[in-house]
Parts: C-alpha cells; structure tokens; sequence
C-alpha cells in the first residue's frame, strides 16, 4: 500500500505529465465544448490537429532526442496513407489487417532509407533524407491506378470488428484521441528508458557515447523506424478522416510544416509537440477564416515565438508562470 502511493505521489510530482493528461483530457471533451463555437467543424479540425500532433510526436523523437533533423517525414505520412487507401480501394477495410500493413511498410522504408542516412550527419543527413522523401512523393504521383497526381477518393473507410468506429460520422474521433494517448505515453516512457538517455547522449557527443561501448548506429537507426512506424499510424488516420489520399501529403513543405509544429512546441519535451500542433492548426485555421493574406500574419507570429521563445510554446508557458 506504502508502495502504491509513494508511486503516485510522484506521478503528481511530475508535473509536465499532469500538463499533458490534462491537454488529453481538453481533448477528449471536444465534442461537448465545440459545441459554443461550430459544432462538427471544430471538431473536424480538432481531429485534424490531433493526428499531426501523433506526426510531430514521431519526428520529435528525431530531432528533440536524436538531433536529427529530417525533412522527408512526410514520405511516412504519405505511406500510411496510400497503403490504407490501396488496401480500402482493393476491398480490404478492416483496420486490424490495415494497420500491421502500415506499421509493416512504414517499418520497412525507414528501415532501408534509415540505413543509408544515417551514415551521414549534419546538413547531409537534411538532404539525403528529402531526396528519399522526395522520391516517394513521385513514386505516389506516379501510381496511376490510384489517382496518381489527382489522388484517390475513398469510397469506403476502415472498420474495426464490424464497426464503424473509423468512420467520421462514428467513432474516429475517439480512435484518433486513443492514439494520440497510446502514442504520447509510448514516446514519454521511451524517450525516459535507458535506450532514450543513450539516444540523447549521442545528440551531445556521440564519440564519448561510442566510446563507452554503446552503438549508436543501432539505437539511431531504431530510433528511426519507431518514428517512421508511428507517422505512419498518423497516415492511416488521415485517410480514414478526408476519405482521400493525395501525394500533397508527402511533399517536404508538409515535412517542413512537422518541423515547425516540433520547434514551435519545444523540442524534446513531453508536451512540445501537443502544443506545437493544436497551434499551428488551429492559428492556421482561424486566421485563413478572418484574413485572406492570413501568411502575412501567421509567419512573422511563427518567428517572433521561436525567437522570444527560445523553447517554444513549452517555455513561454513557463515564463508565463504556467508550469508543464
């Protein structure tokens, strides 16, 4: 008993961990709050806002743990997406053989591209990794069977033991939301286990890290596929939502656009990337809505966080006083 509450004592001393379940639990009542503002359209966006964050928690894990920096993690998006619009297309819906297909294919190609990128560092790494990236977004445009530049519309969706819990007007938000939990706590214990200290040790110095006999090639490389599994998963369920699969997905501006939603909420840190995507999202959104040169504002607003933020959201919320 002595046990059980020394443990939960120190979950409540963790407050970053508070701060997340509590974004979680915001979420989770979108249905009934977005009713004041607009209804399903909020919570279209929400959910939109929702499968970038579990992107962006997938590409912190490079940049914020690993320091490295890749500008083709949209390729992974774009992957989920056409493997699931393919499979939908060929007749096969339910999400329980989809999803290892995804997680399959996502796995593979990280695995592969990683491979080869990861023998290089710095700005050769940036750019090895957008050709790949860019090499698959003309693989996608090039399938014309399946849209090919036009894209592919889906005139059915993925189901989940019979169910349409994957379908817009069932439960997708939910489904989203319960993997956007899975995958925050999956990344929060991974980046805190002795494979996530390693993998910030080599960010340092990677030398002294080899030195003392760990392999960072292996842990990088792991480190790499995990990512590229889950912005898969964030595939899937961007299909699922716009019942439509374009290469527009995979184009390094959406690399970029991850990147940024990664920077602007803090990199590694539990929560940066929650916030990092529900504000650029919804910024986005509103402002397109008020202004139609909305760029004008929403770019300089972008770099006056990064510049008198040097932390991102996470620390400015803490200049605030609001402790994450």
């Amino acid at each position: 008993m002595e046990v059980a509450v020394s443990q939960f004592r120190s979950i409540c001393q963790n407050r970053s961990l508070i701060f997340g379940l509590g974004i979680l639990f915001l979420l989770a009542l979108t249905p009934y709050w977005s009713q004041i503002f607009g209804g399903s359209y909020v919570v279209s966006l929400v959910v939109k806002a929702m499968i970038f964050a579990i992107a962006s928690l997938s590409l912190n894990l490079l940049i914020g743990y690993g320091g490295l920096v890749s500008f083709g993690h949209a390729a992974f998006l774009g992957l989920g997406s056409y493997v699931t619009g393919i499979l939908i297309t060929e007749g096969v819906t339910d999400a329980l053989i989809i999803l290892p297909m995804v997680l399959a294919v996502s796995g593979l190609f990280a695995l592969i591209t990683g491979a080869i990128s990861l023998r290089t560092s710095g700005v050769y790494f940036i750019m090895i990794t957008l050709a790949f990236g860019q090499m698959l977004f003309f693989s996608l445009s090039s399938l014309a069977n399946y849209g090919g530049d036009d894209g592919l519309t889906l005139w059915d969706t993925a189901t989940f033991f019979g169910t349409t819990f994957f379908e817009y007007d069932g439960g997708l938000f939910y489904a989203v939301l319960i993997i956007l939990t899975l995958c925050w706590g999956f990344v929060s214990l991974l980046s805190g286990s002795r494979f996530g200290r390693v993998l910030r040790a080599a960010k340092q110095n990677k030398l002294r890290v080899e030195t003392m006999g760990f392999k960072t090639f292996q842990y990088q490389l792991l480190a790499y596929v995990i990512s590229g599994m889950i912005a898969g998963i964030a595939g899937f369920l961007f299909a699922c939502q716009a019942e439509f699969v374009s290469p527009a997905i995979a184009t390094w501006q959406r690399s970029g656009d991850l990147i940024i939603m990664v920077v602007l909420g803090g990199m590694a840190t539990r929560n940066g990337p929650l916030l990092g995507a529900l504000f650029f999202i919804l910024v986005e959104e509103g402002l397109s809505l008020v202004l139609h040169e909305w760029r004008l504002i929403f770019g300089p607003l972008l770099v006056v966080i990064v510049l008198f933020a040097n932390g991102g959201l996470v620390e400015l919320l803490r200049r605030l006083g609001i402790r994450e």
